[in-house]
């Protein structure tokens, strides 16, 4: 045996120089044919899950900013809505105040015309009373007198006739 030899625990022979050079053979085959392959997708892998990463930041970004803007959004509206309830609180309130004073005018108002509306009836009862006074003195008197009066001492019976009604009355 040419190639064997002893070298303590292993022993070389043939077989084992075979397969040494079996497996740098190997080893050259996978070095030029798959490692190249298995370093490029792992490279395209790599660069795959890098821009996937990149596009996941940029939606979170994209997102935190959208979340920034519907906060703003929602204290405007939030700012909007106590403004036009503050609106509508006070416009109802002066609306309740012009109420309230249109009432009270047209309270007054009435008021007024009723009050003016009994004076009238007042004077008119006064006017109805005095005339039927002035009638009743004129036909006491010519009963009394006997004989019907001229007209200037039927105006002055009247007229004092009234005015000693009017101080009774008034």
């Amino acid at each position: 045996m040419f190639l064997a030899g002893v070298a303590g625990v292993i022993t070389i022979n043939g077989t084992v120089i075979v397969e040494l050079i079996t497996f740098v053979i190997m080893l050259a085959i996978l070095a030029r044919y798959v490692y190249p392959e298995i370093v490029t997708l792992a490279e395209a892998r790599q660069r795959a899950i890098a821009e996937q990463l990149k596009e996941a930041e940029q939606a979170r970004s994209e997102a935190e900013q959208q979340l920034k803007e519907a906060e703003a959004k929602l204290d405007d509206a939030r700012k909007t809505a106590q403004s036009v309830i503050d609106a509508a609180t006070k416009s109802g309130e002066q609306l309740r105040q012009d109420l309230k004073q249109k009432a009270e005018e047209e309270s007054k108002r009435t008021v007024e015309a009723a009050r003016k509306e009994i004076e009238a009836e007042r004077e008119r009862a006064i006017q109805s009373v005095r005339n039927e006074v002035a009638s009743l003195v004129v036909a006491a008197t010519e009963k009394v007198i006997g004989e019907t009066l001229d007209d200037e001492k039927h105006r002055r019976l009247i007229e004092k006739a009234i005015q000693e009604v009017s101080a009774a009355l008034g």
